[in-house]
C-alpha cells in the first residue's frame, strides 16, 4: 500500500496494491497501522455507501462541526469521481485552498479527508458507487456545508453543463459565510 500526502499534507492519497490472476484480483483496502504510521490516529465507526445514477452528480461540499467532526476515507467501487477536500481550518496556511484526486474502481485509489476539511465529489461516470469510512456518527445538528461553486474557492469541476445536485446542496452558504473558530488550526 502506497500512502502519500498531497499538496495540503494532511490530506492523504492511499494507493492499495492489487494482486491479479485469472480469477480477478485481491487488494487490502484498509490498514489502520499504516495510516497511524502517517500520523492518522482516528478510528472509523461507520461506513457509508452512495450510488449516483447520473454522470455529473455532485455531492458536497460537506462537513460536520465539532463535537461530531469526521475524518473520511473515500473509495470508489464502481465508476469514478473527482474527489475534493477544502481546508476550512482557521489560521491554516492553506485556509480556503483545495486538493483533488481522481478515484476510480479501476485505479483503487482512496482519499483520506481529515477533520477541518469540507469534502465533495462529482461523478465522472454514470452509476458510480462510493464507499467511505467516517470517524464519528452522522449528527444532523452538526451537519454543514459550503456551496459547490463558491467563487472564492474556485474549484474546477470540469463539468459538461450543470451538475446534478440535491436540493440541500444547491442551497449551501458561501465560504465567506463560514462561522469563525469552528476548526481552529492546530486543534484539528
Amino acid at each position: 500500500m502506497n500512502i502519500e500526502s498531497l499538496s495540503i499534507p494532511q490530506v492523504i492519497l492511499v494507493e492499495p496494491k492489487k494482486y491479479g490472476d485469472h480469477r480477478g484480483f485481491f487488494s487490502e483496502t484498509f490498514r489502520e497501522d499504516l495510516l497511524k504510521d502517517h500520523g492518522f490516529g482516528s478510528r472509523f465507526v461507520q461506513d457509508n455507501h452512495s450510488l449516483s445514477a447520473q454522470k455529473g452528480t455532485l455531492r458536497g461540499l460537506h462537513y460536520q462541526r465539532p463535537p461530531h467532526a469526521q475524518d473520511k476515507l473515500v473509495r470508489v467501487v464502481r465508476g469514478s469521481i473527482l474527489d475534493v477536500a477544502v481546508d476550512i481550518r482557521d489560521g491554516s496556511p492553506s485556509y480556503g485552498k483545495h486538493v483533488s484526486a481522481v478515484l476510480s474502481a479501476e485505479n483503487g485509489h482512496q482519499l483520506l479527508v481529515p477533520k477541518g476539511f469540507a469534502h465533495a465529489f462529482v461523478t465522472l461516470e454514470a452509476d458510480t458507487e462510493v464507499i467511505y469510512k467516517v470517524s464519528d456518527y452522522y449528527a444532523p445538528d452538526c451537519d454543514a456545508g459550503i456551496i459547490w461553486n463558491d467563487p472564492e474557492i474556485n474549484i474546477n469541476w470540469d463539468l459538461e453543463g450543470d451538475p446534478v445536485l440535491s436540493e440541500k446542496d444547491a442551497l449551501l452558504p458561501l465560504f465567506s459565510e463560514l462561522p469563525p473558530g469552528v476548526f481552529p488550526y492546530g486543534q484539528f
